[in-house]
């Protein structure tokens, strides 16, 4: 829908794509769907569900055999983000290193996006 021809929308690092194949097998989905919602203290947040099939305008992203289905609503917003998963000692997570996000709350669940005309495509 939103695609450059040639790029990713969304990369993943090892430790992501780990950690998403290993939610795949285990619940024998086809792949993990990001999208955003209106929400939190600074207005979005990211959402992940399990999907058992691809719709017609997602984006796909395959990786080394994880599968992310990226939401129609929310591809113009995740252009050059990275998808990690870090483990720490109280928690452990998917982080977006999102290079469109203005502004974060405090605990991290909400963001907050440039304005569309300040809005970046990755080179």
């Amino acid at each position: 829908m939103f695609n450059i021809p040639g790029k990713q929308a969304v990369t993943l690092t090892p430790a992501a794509v780990a950690q998403i194949t290993k939610l795949m097998a285990k619940g024998g989905h086809t792949g993990l769907k990001i999208g955003l919602k209106k929400g939190g203290c600074a207005g979005m947040e990211y959402t992940m569900d399990y999907v058992d099939e691809v719709s017609a305008n997602d984006e796909v992203i395959e990786q080394d055999g994880a599968r992310v289905l990226i939401a129609p609503t929310a591809q113009m917003f995740l252009f050059g983000t990275e998808i990690d998963y870090e483990t720490a000692l109280l928690e452990s997570g998917f982080k977006f290193r999102n290079p469109n996000v203005e502004d974060a709350c405090g605990c991290g669940e909400s963001i907050k996006f440039k304005d569309v005309s300040e809005l970046t495509l990755p080179e």
